[in-house]
């Protein structure tokens, strides 16, 4: 088998794709752990939903393993050290969502800049135009904002950490830049955009934060370990900063007990700002092209210098493990929890002049339905085997 695909697909990528490779196409295979892992040691590469995380223990049990393409979401519970180390390459389509994103950051800082109906009477709002807007990464995503605040007439200063201040990309992007202090004491809009990295951890806290305007407003899609959670908190509290709208927080940093928990001024959504049609598609084709790629260009055979572990994986959702054999739990890839520190990325590549068809979104089978799709018009039942396709 060269491809499993573990999520669905449109219609045109997955043809495009079946025409090229043998596949393995089941898009709800994660509920059914047993032939997911049966599936995972055979593949050469693996499109992955991005609940199913990946550590130096999965890769194992893969030894043809080259690459696994992430479609939708971050690399943040892939372990990429260990995916350099064994030869397997990460590849995301990192300026898919960047439109998407650009269009989300506009309207949550519209939206942030006008008082709520509580304030209606006590707290007049900003006209966006007005405002210095500072962005924190200085990605796709906010060379596309950028140029929307600009045709407001809002004054744009920049910071990123990878991006010398003499660098001449600022000029032609017509964003000043500054130090990340001077960023927050400057701006009455903070957008936070950065792609993240083990080493950015906590980079807004003391250093920034504490500067901020009274009354700024923030908005991130970044991973929200880029921040001070605590001082973050505080801010929002005591009303010197107005207000954050946070697009990428996992539900445990709001637990009650959590720093962030009940927070006033602080709203969260999970990761809505690339959630579009488009974006998915735009991802979807550049993924799938690069998989095509690492596919035609390296061997069939086990990676060199890897110990092949026998795995008993039972065949189907009825089979009971043989004694002394790992149970299917403890590789387990939903329960797996690591962090990367390096992320890897593709360029996107559309296809000109596709239409973008429909994602599959069928509900998930009930009891005595099938649970895989091997290709499309075929399906597979609860049993079935990847090895025969």
């Amino acid at each position: 088998m060269d491809l499993l695909i573990a999520e669905p697909l449109e219609a045109e990528v997955l043809e495009w794709l079946d025409a090229r490779h043998e596949l393995f196409y089941a898009p709800r295979l994660m509920h059914d752990r047993q032939v997911f892992m049966e599936a995972w040691g055979q593949a050469r590469a693996a499109l992955l939903p991005p609940q199913v995380a990946v550590d130096a223990r999965m890769i194992a049990l893969a030894p043809r393993l080259r690459a696994i393409g992430r479609i939708v979401g971050g690399p943040e519970n892939i372990d990429l050290t260990a995916c350099t180390r064994s030869g397997v390459e990460v590849l995301r389509c990192v300026d898919a969502a960047a439109p998407a994103e650009a269009e989300f950051m506009l309207g949550a800082l519209l939206a942030l800049l006008r008082p709520s109906p509580e304030e209606m009477g006590r707290v007049a709002g900003r006209e966006l135009g007005t405002c210095t807007v500072g962005l924190v990464g200085m990605n796709s995503s906010a060379r596309k904002i950028a140029r929307l605040l600009q045709a407001l007439g809002s004054r744009v200063i920049g910071y990123d950490p990878a991006l010398h201040a003499s660098d001449p990309q600022w000029s032609r992007w017509g964003v000043q830049p500054v130090g990340l202090r001077e960023l927050f004491e400057q701006s009455h809009a903070v957008c936070v955009q950065l792609h993240y990295y083990s080493r950015y951890r906590g980079l807004l806290g003391e250093r920034a934060l504490p500067y901020c305007q009274r009354g700024q407003v923030l908005v991130s899609v970044s991973p929200v370990s880029l921040f001070d959670e605590e001082l973050l908190a505080e801010l929002l509290q005591s009303g010197r900063m107005a207000a954050a709208w946070l697009d990428n927080v996992g539900p445990g940093p709001l637990e009650p007990g959590q720093p962030l928990s009940g927070v006033r001024g602080l709203l969260v959504t999970p990761r809505l700002a690339s959630y579009t049609r488009e974006a998915r598609v735009r991802s979807a084709w550049g993924v799938a092209r690069r998989v095509d790629e690492v596919l035609r260009s390296t061997p069939t055979t086990a990676r060199a210098g890897l110990r092949r572990r026998a795995v008993a994986v039972p065949a189907g959702p009825q089979a009971t493990p043989r004694p002394g054999a790992t149970p299917a739990s403890a590789a387990d890839p939903l329960s797996a929890s690591t962090t990367g520190s390096r992320p890897g990325s593709v360029s996107s590549a559309g296809a000109p002049g596709a239409k973008a068809p429909p994602v599959d979104s069928d509900p998930l089978p009930g009891p005595g339905h099938p649970r895989t799709t091997l290709r499309p018009g075929a399906s597979a039942g609860p049993g079935a085997s990847p090895a025969s396709h």
